[in-house]
């Protein structure tokens, strides 16, 4: 697994990658500095300017923290925990993502990934 950091507002968050064909595509984009768009008042998504690798599974059940790929190039990190119905590919996750929401906050947010 690689450990990136991710970093929304002030606050800085640890996150492992999958290992994974689409996880190894995402980390070869970092570093990079995104302006992700609030949805349904749980995550974060963003529109990449290039398609990854996909292996779309159902969840079930979304938890807070996951970093996913919402069908070729809609990166999404989800701040609250629901169930679900759509597919994603897994990328990642967040250690610990208690102050998530908060870092995030309501609205658009400016999301740094990096490695390490």
């Amino acid at each position: 697994m690689t450990e990136i950091t991710i970093t929304a507002g002030e606050k800085k968050f640890s996150a492992k990658l999958y290992d994974s064909e689409t996880s190894r595509a995402f980390a070869e984009k970092l570093p990079m500095t995104i302006e992700m768009s609030e949805l349904n008042g749980n995550e974060k998504y963003y529109y990449m300017p290039e398609s990854l690798p996909t292996r779309a599974e159902r969840p079930g059940r979304i938890k807070t923290g996951d970093l996913m790929l919402f069908g070729s190039d809609c990166i999404v990190l989800f701040y609250e925990s629901f169930s679900t119905s759509y597919s994603y590919t897994p990328v990642g996750y967040v250690e610990d993502p208690d102050s998530l929401a908060e870092a995030l906050g309501s609205g658009s947010a400016q999301v740094t990934f990096e490695i390490g």
